[in-house]
């Protein structure tokens, strides 16, 4: 079995991508109107309309997260927080280093998703 990637379904696909745009500074692979994803190492990270999950009935429900955190691995924690210019309705937790020794922000996506730009400790 191999992890593949984590999707986001939203009612705003195009406001989504364009804040992951925004995040990753990479443009969205859109293979088709109703769907988007970015590729990197490790899995991808896929945003899709409500239109992709309709045969679900209702299972999925866009902006209703509150147990995932999204997490991005970034060299400079306090420089990518900065560059995003975010609300401070859109903060959670501006740069702190954690007790375990990361670096975090945690901010939200325009759905509510909590989003971790985090760098580990340096090593000697």
């Amino acid at each position: 079995m191999s992890f593949t990637s984590v999707r986001i379904v939203t009612d705003d696909l195009d406001g989504l991508v364009a804040f992951y745009e925004r995040v990753t500074g990479q443009q969205a692979e859109r293979p088709a109107p109703v769907f988007a994803q970015f590729s990197g190492p490790g899995a991808d990270l896929a945003i899709a309309s409500t239109a992709t999950v309709a045969m679900l009935d209702g299972a999925v429900t866009p902006a209703a997260n509150r147990s995932v955190i999204i997490e991005f691995e970034v060299a400079d924690v306090d420089g990518e927080f900065a560059r995003l210019q975010l609300g401070s309705d859109d903060v959670v937790l501006e740069p702190t280093t954690m007790p375990w020794g990361n670096r975090s922000a945690l901010v939200r996506d325009p759905d509510g998703n909590v989003v971790n730009l985090f760098s580990r400790p340096a090593t000697d």
